[in-house]
Formats: C-alpha cells, sequence, structure tokens
C-alpha cells in the first residue's frame, strides 16, 4: 500500500510538472530585469496586473539598467528594465531592441541631515563627485568630512548622474552599492554622506539639495529646469506579443499611469513638456 501511496505521488508530481510546462508555453509569465530606479513602479503594476489578471505572473527583479538591456538582449527576459537609452550602453545593439517609454524619472543629490548646508552650485557638485571638495565647512556647513556613496557600475542612475552633473566624467571611487534604497539608508546613518537617488526613494530619512537654487520637483523636470532626470525605458527583444504586450499596454494606459506613476513618484511621460534624445539634445515634442 505504502509503495502504491509513493508511484501515486510520483506521478501526481509528473503531472504537475506537465502542467507548469504548458502553462509556461501558453506564455503566462513574464521577467522584466534591470533598473532599481525602475523596479519600485513595474513591481507595484505587476502586483495590480495580477490582481486583475488571476493566472499571470510578471516576475520583476533588479540588478541596474546594464543587467536588464543585455539580459533582454540575450533572450533571457521579456523585458529589460532601463534608466538609460540602449544607444547609450556599450555592447547593446539598440536596433534589435525596441524603447517603450512608461515613465520619467527626476535624480537629486542627498545628503545626511547634519552637512549644514541646503543648496549647493552645479559646479560645486561637481568637485564634490570627482574629489576635488572634501569637507562640508568648504562649502559653507559643517566642520565634516564629505563620504561619497556611489551607485554600482552599470546602473542607469549613476550614468544620468554623471551625465548631467560631471559632465560625463567617472566619480571618484567611493563605496558603491547596487541597491537606491540601501544607498538611501547608508546616507541616512552616515555623518557627512552623500549620494544620489531617483526621486521615489527619497524620503524623511535624508535631506535633498537645491542646485543653483532650483529644487528637484516634478514641475522643474517637465520643464527642464531640473536637468538631473530621464526617461524610464522597458525594452523588449522585437516587438511585443503576448503577455509581455498585454503587460506593457497595461502600464502604459491613461489609468495606470494617472493613478500609479505619480503616486509612486514618478513622471507620466504624458506630462513632459519636453523631450529629450538620447544624446540628451532636447528636441521638438
Amino acid at each position: 500500500m505504502k509503495k502504491n501511496r509513493i508511484i501515486f505521488a510520483l506521478f501526481g508530481s509528473l503531472l504537475l510538472l506537465s502542467g507548469c510546462a504548458k502553462w509556461i508555453d501558453r506564455g503566462e509569465s513574464v521577467t522584466a530585469v534591470g533598473s532599481s530606479a525602475l523596479q519600485p513602479l513595474v513591481e507595484t503594476v505587476a502586483e495590480d496586473f495580477q490582481t486583475n489578471n488571476p493566472g499571470k505572473f510578471i516576475n520583476v527583479q533588479g540588478g541596474g539598467s546594464g543587467t536588464g538591456l543585455s539580459q533582454v538582449q540575450s533572450g533571457a527576459v521579456e523585458i529589460g528594465n532601463s534608466d538609460l537609452f540602449a544607444e547609450e550602453k556599450n555592447g547593446i545593439d539598440a536596433d534589435k531592441l525596441v524603447d517603450h517609454k512608461v515613465a520619467v524619472v527626476g535624480i537629486a543629490p542627498i545628503v545626511n541631515k547634519n552637512i549644514g548646508i541646503k543648496n549647493i552650485s552645479l559646479d560645486d557638485l561637481r568637485k564634490v563627485f570627482l574629489g576635488e571638495v572634501t569637507n562640508w565647512k568648504e562649502l559653507g556647513g559643517a566642520d565634516q568630512a564629505i563620504v561619497i556613496l556611489n551607485r554600482a557600475a552599470g546602473s542607469g542612475t549613476r550614468s544620468t548622474f554623471e551625465k548631467w552633473v560631471l559632465d560625463g566624467e567617472t566619480a571618484i571611487k567611493s563605496q558603491e552599492q547596487d541597491s537606491s534604497g540601501m544607498v538611501r539608508q547608508i546616507v541616512a546613518d552616515t555623518p557627512g554622506a552623500i549620494s544620489y537617488t531617483a526621486f521615489s526613494y527619497i524620503n524623511e530619512d535624508v535631506a535633498t539639495l537645491t542646485v543653483d537654487n532650483i529644487a528637484p520637483t516634478d514641475e522643474n523636470v517637465t520643464t527642464n529646469a531640473w536637468k538631473i532626470w530621464a526617461y524610464e525605458h522597458m525594452y523588449t527583444k522585437g516587438e511585443p506579443a503576448d503577455l509581455t504586450k498585454e503587460f506593457l499596454d497595461y502600464i502604459l494606459s491613461e489609468d495606470i499611469q494617472e493613478k500609479i506613476v505619480g503616486e509612486l513618484g514618478y513622471i507620466p511621460v504624458s506630462k513632459m513638456q519636453v523631450e529629450r534624445d538620447w544624446q540628451g539634445k532636447l528636441v521638438e515634442k
């Protein structure tokens, strides 16, 4: 009798695995990998989508924009999330990918609350990250050594920050983190610390700096008064189909753009008063 139960259990497991294989073959599961700045939005929309579409699953992972682009290009995942245009990333053939801009994200310098300044010039911000200014007292703040924290290489947030603040130069070697959430936590806990993160990750644990007296706000991003921003891209290898297309259509729907995108600290693309190409040049909207 025990032997029969074991055989029956094994047979049941095989049927379950077979069913799973058919479920996967039907395209009922999609994986989106990449940008941690975009991750909270995609995760939230994925949960909403799954609630409204039982039996359909969206697997969302981070890893950075470089990972997202390389994974979707190789065909390992259906969607590559990126803060960068594919054209900006070495080793990526943008001609093979299709760009779906789902939002805009502002990026701001964040600091430990006790550094003693609230505004910084763009030139001084550049000097801080290039290691030319090393103490906050040089900028009128506390007598406290500046502790720089960078996102890891491959991060779209880092690339955007270096593009618009450092004129494409690379920040000095410092502690690096893959996660935007971890960056925020370390800055909050470390005296003298400075880093940068998407608006969607900013909370009361850290302070933001205005740059040349311009505040990092959604409104200033939409007019390009605040220039440190990027599109949030969801790339596919070729035109999307089946569940991938269904999910992308869902995240781009007017209802989701109005209700979820803005609530999570992102800016709907439709609200932008300007448009930039992959080289950063303003183009007619």
